[in-house]
């Protein structure tokens, strides 16, 4: 009896702190449903208002994208309102397809909008348009003063339709027209891919869309039937990322079926999923080499993260990005999009890499990385320990070269793209990429043509110092005999065009090289310049030439891990 008393009491019990938890689950999404419609009602009464009293007329389509971004930057930058006429720009993310003539262009401050980069084989190219060429008008449209997105937008259009463009090119004063027919522009993914040391395959992977699974295949297949290569580099640095599907297709090229890559977790648990390798692979034995740099993110990181997870390759480069972050579209009225955050990703050890904590905001806005402090550790299968919260970290860490003030500015002024320009009016051909060397004149002609330009650079180090000096002044120590440091590091850091030049002079060098290739051989053909003289490659190629060290590198080194 007194067990049935006590049975109906806890299922009171029960049945009462069930309907308190459901009363007061209610009641709380109640109070958040009445929050969001009073904040809606304010917004449209003070919309409303603006409209009516605001001393100059309102453009409120403008209005309202400023608010919408306002809100949206608020929360993490992936997030995004992409409106009807911007839908373009994320079909060809997800794709890598267009309809146009192939090109880059950018709008220049007195020269107006120009041709940066044609694409190999594509409508521009196959015109005879070139790099530095000025767009003047596209059909009977002048455009001479409009923005790149405006010339963009006239640029692309349905494959097969035809369009002119007037040009003026450099160093002439007559402009030139040309007829061209535009068509599906694919840009693909692999950029190239080759051999080195006669036995090592390389692959570079430009991002991550709905073909670069494919792409890669069709890479390493033809690497291992016809050049018999015994192991591979995988290439990802600078890849920003993309469709998280291909990434998981990549990864089921080298482990073997129903290993489960990344899983996603978010606020809906019913969208939660698990992604795993669903076909059988091509090699899962052959020694594999991935390159990874801070520019390496997203779909990028789920590649590598998941192989080094796996004991599958060796990374090498530097730390990659760390996104953790997965984006979905959501369908808006007027045939809008929100590409919004919906989840984190977790790849096979059960870490994410997500190495800024958008959810907690400094008092200006801004946000900080996760301390590595407050990082966790976890293991691969073989019990290596790796860390969370700090994007993926390489085995081998090969420092990076850091980008000379003097590139930047000779880059973003565009005295190097210039000098170019009147490079390739003087030379038909250069030499085939493999065998192109630049000669130490090419180097004294560029340097005597920044100095006829008065080309000139902010130095942050003279900055510096002079803010030291103000101090220095201010708390009396000028006046002391020790100012004379100062003095000589002041005459140390003065600009100067000729030393600096010399100083940098490989450097400079390099990025000229790569400059000039592409001018000729295009993307494809930098790449390959670049990559003549790259530490992370030749570690890599050092690294896979030992496969002791790559045994070393993946065995078991914490057999005592929980």
């Amino acid at each position: 009896m007194c067990k049935l008393i006590n049975s109906k009491i806890k299922t009171g019990l029960f049945a009462i702190l069930f309907f308190v938890a459901h009363v007061t689950g209610s009641q709380a999404q109640n109070e958040k449903r009445f929050e969001i419609s009073k904040q809606l009602e304010i917004f449209n009464a003070l919309v409303k208002e603006m409209e009516m009293f605001y001393v100059d007329s309102m453009d409120v389509e403008e209005v309202f994208r400023r608010g919408i971004d306002a809100m949206l930057g608020g929360l993490d930058p992936y997030t995004e309102y992409i409106p009807e006429q911007e839908m373009s720009k994320l079909r060809m993310i997800t794709t890598g397809e267009y309809g146009g003539v192939g090109a880059y262009i950018h709008k220049r401050d007195k020269e107006g909008v120009v041709i940066t980069e044609p694409f190999e084989n594509m409508p521009a190219a196959l015109a005879g348009l070139r790099a530095g060429d000025r767009i003047l008008a596209i059909d009977t449209i002048n455009v001479e003063s409009a923005s790149s997105d405006r010339v963009s937008d006239l640029l692309k259009g349905l494959p097969n339709t035809k369009l002119k463009i007037k040009f003026l090119r450099p160093g002439e004063k007559k402009p030139r027209t040309v007829e061209l027919t535009r068509k599906q522009i694919l840009v693909n993914q692999v950029v190239y891919y080759g051999v080195y040391n006669n036995a090592v395959g390389y692959i570079y992977l430009r991002g991550f869309t709905d073909k670069s699974a494919q792409e890669v295949k069709t890479a390493l297949e033809d690497l291992r039937k016809n050049h018999h290569i015994q192991s591979l580099i995988l290439d990802l640095r600078n890849n920003g990322g993309g469709i998280l599907e291909s990434a998981v297709q990549i990864v089921n090229l080298f482990v073997p079926k129903g290993k489960e890559v990344v899983s996603t977790k978010g606020k809906i648990p019913q969208w939660d999923r698990i992604y795993r390798t669903s076909s059988e692979p091509v090699d899962t034995v052959m020694p594999l080499a991935v390159l990874i740099n801070g520019a390496s993110a997203s779909a990028a990181e789920i590649v590598s993260g998941a192989l080094q997870d796996m004991d599958r390759a060796v990374l090498i480069g530097q730390r990659s990005y760390g996104k953790g972050l997965v984006q979905s579209t959501r369908d808006l009225p007027y045939n809008g999009s929100l590409k919004v955050t919906i989840s984190r990703y977790y790849i096979p050890s059960g870490r994410c890499i997500q190495q800024i904590d958008y959810t907690h905001r400094n008092a200006d806005g801004s946000v900080g990385n996760i301390p590595d402090s407050l990082t966790s550790v976890f293991y691969t299968s073989k019990g290596r320990p790796v860390r969370d919260g700090g994007g993926i970290r390489p085995d081998f860490e090969v420092p990076e070269e850091k980008t000379l003030t003097l590139l930047y500015y000779l880059l973003n002024d565009y005295v190097l793209f210039d000098f170019i320009t009147d490079y390739v009016q003087k030379h038909k051909t250069i030499a085939p990429v493999e065998e192109f060397a630049l000669a130490d004149e090419e180097f004294e002609a560029f340097k005597k043509y920044a100095k006829e330009k008065n080309f000139s650079y902010d130095r942050q180090s003279e900055k510096i110092l002079k803010n030291l000096k103000d101090i220095a002044r201010f708390e009396g120590y000028l006046a002391e005999s020790d100012s004379t440091t100062l003095k000589e590091l002041e005459a140390r850091l003065t600009p100067d065009i000729e030393r600096d030049f010399e100083r940098f002079k490989d450097q400079v060098k390099e990025v000229m090289a790569a400059e000039i290739v592409k001018r000729y051989y295009f993307e494809r053909g930098e790449l390959i310049q670049n990559l003549k003289d790259d530490e992370v490659l030749a570690k890599a190629l050092e690294v896979l030439a030992l496969p002791e060290t790559i045994e070393a590198t993946l065995r078991n080194v914490s057999a005592t891990h929980p």
